[in-house]
Formats: C-alpha cells, sequence, structure tokens
C-alpha cells in the first residue's frame, strides 16, 4: 500500500495539507481518482505540481488540474545517485549542483549539456524538470521573510480568487 499526501502553497504564501489518500497502486488511475477528489473539494487554480515520478502522476495532472507536472529535485537527486558507483557520488552531486548555482537559465542549459556527458539523465524533459526545479527552489531561499512563496509572484499567477479547501472530504 502506498499513502499519498497532498501539500499545497496557499495565495498567503504558506503551506497547507490538501488531502492523503491510501491506495495499491500509482498508475494514471489512482492519480486521477485522487486529484479529482481534491477538485470535489474544492481545489482550484493549481498552476504547477512538484512530486516524485510517479508512474500516471504527469498525465493525470495535466487532464484533471490542467497544471504543469515536474519531478521533485529531491528526489530525482536521490534517484541519479542511487545508479552513480559509492566513490562516484560525490562527483555526480557536484555535477548536478554546478547546474543551479548558475546566473541564467540560458548558462543552466550550457551548464546542463556539459553535465549531461555524464549520462545518468534519460532524455531533455528530465533534464528541464531538474533544473527549473532547483531554479525555483533557489528563488525560495532568496526571499527574505518566511513565506514559501512571495505573495507578489502568487497573485501574478492566480486568475481566481482565494481558495480556501474544507478540512474533510465531502
Amino acid at each position: 500500500m502506498d499513502v499519498i499526501i497532498a501539500v499545497g502553497v496557499n495565495t498567503e504564501g504558506q503551506r497547507e495539507v490538501l488531502g492523503m489518500k491510501v491506495g495499491a497502486s500509482q498508475a494514471e488511475p489512482f492519480w486521477t481518482d485522487f486529484l479529482r477528489s481534491l477538485n470535489r473539494r474544492g481545489l482550484r487554480g493549481v498552476k504547477l505540481v512538484i512530486s516524485d515520478s510517479h508512474e500516471g502522476i504527469e498525465a493525470a495532472v495535466a487532464k484533471v488540474l490542467k497544471a504543469t507536472w515536474q519531478r521533485c529535485r529531491v528526489r530525482f537527486m536521490r534517484n541519479a545517485l542511487a545508479h552513480a558507483g559509492k566513490t562516484q557520488r560525490r562527483m555526480v552531486s557536484a555535477a548536478i549542483g554546478t547546474v543551479f548555482v548558475q546566473e541564467s537559465a540560458e548558462a543552466a542549459c550550457a551548464q546542463w549539456r556539459t553535465v549531461a556527458v555524464v549520462g545518468i539523465f534519460p532524455n531533455d524533459a528530465a533534464i528541464t524538470r531538474l533544473v527549473g526545479t532547483m531554479m525555483q527552489e533557489q528563488n525560495d531561499e532568496w526571499s527574505l521573510n518566511r513565506r514559501h512563496m512571495q505573495l507578489e509572484g502568487i497573485q501574478s499567477l492566480c486568475d481566481t480568487a482565494p481558495t480556501r479547501l474544507s478540512a474533510v472530504a465531502r
């Protein structure tokens, strides 16, 4: 059995638990059902979903939430390092890390092309998800307050009024 917990960032920049589901599968029907249950409870305006690379989640996010899916940087790094030999892990981690300290997206892409010869990334989409996640997290670290995201940035993305999910599933 798997336990899935959805955590979101609300329009005030605060994290909150959105829902939980226990199930035997992580295929697309499982994710579709879970995301539809969040929608029924009032979830609206989702722009980005970040998760581990579960089977079926990307398709379910696009279908149900009409949002972009991105792979979690931390889980990606763990997965990547699991494929590196024990003596190579520090080098692989450092090489991937150089991508995320670049000053621009163009520089990050150029650095990635240099790093990608390591051969641990299956395709360009995996690279884009990882670099995008790392850039987002770096931006969060640059914030001066305790919010997960700045209100101005959230408000510019919002095309709906702020919504709160009910505490209980209906």
